[in-house]
């Protein structure tokens, strides 16, 4: 397993990109498993409805630039 993996994740250093995946996990109620297990501890069905929620989101706001 990779040492990345394994660290613990500090939100102050996620790079504003993966700053909405990080923002849906917590809507989701996913944050705290996150923080503490790594993203590896999510189910499929979980990182498949954040990853649709991003995808959503991302084009909604695409959209909004571009009326």
């Amino acid at each position: 397993m990779s040492k990345k993996k394994e660290e613990k994740i500090d939100l102050n250093k996620i790079p504003e990109e993966e700053m909405l995946k990080y923002e849906i996990a917590g809507e989701l109620g996913l944050l705290d498993q996150v923080l503490e297990k790594g993203w590896k501890s999510l189910s499929a069905k979980d990182t498949g409805r954040i990853g649709g929620l991003m995808t959503r989101r991302r084009r909604e706001e695409k959209k909004m630039e571009n009326p």
